[in-house]
């Protein structure tokens, strides 16, 4: 199994998934991320999903997790890079991936973390 490399920037992590991913690697992301929050005292986590071109609802799941796990461990997540495909198979899966921040962009999302670190606006 393929496990996805976690890199730390400032106090955030950056996640850049390449490949569509199979349930164990998603599995492992989920908690190879939840130990790195922990680990790092990380106040934000960037999942960069513009490789992607397909999702399953399990992969939406996930996503919607990462980020549930993130804000217990006070972290925002924030997904970046969906690709419009991918976007509208998630509406048509039923998955509005609540909870969830996104951001059109690398360069986008990363403002939304340093907002959020900033107390600039409230995290759901």
């Amino acid at each position: 199994m393929y496990r996805i490399p976690i890199l730390r920037m400032g106090r955030s992590l950056l996640v850049t998934i390449q490949y569509d991913m199979e349930d164990q690697t998603a599995m492992a992301l989920q908690d190879d991320l939840a130990e790195q929050i922990a680990a790092t005292g990380a106040n934000g986590v960037l999942i960069d999903i513009s490789a992607l071109e397909i999702v399953d609802s399990f992969v939406g799941r996930m996503l919607a997790a990462i980020s549930g796990i993130g804000r217990i461990l006070d972290a925002t997540t924030v997904v970046v890079g969906m690709q419009p495909a991918v976007a509208i198979t998630l509406v048509e899966l039923g998955m509005s991936l609540d909870g969830v921040k996104t951001a059109l962009n690398v360069s986008r999302g990363m403002a939304l973390l340093e907002a959020a670190a900033e107390g600039e606006f409230l995290v759901e």
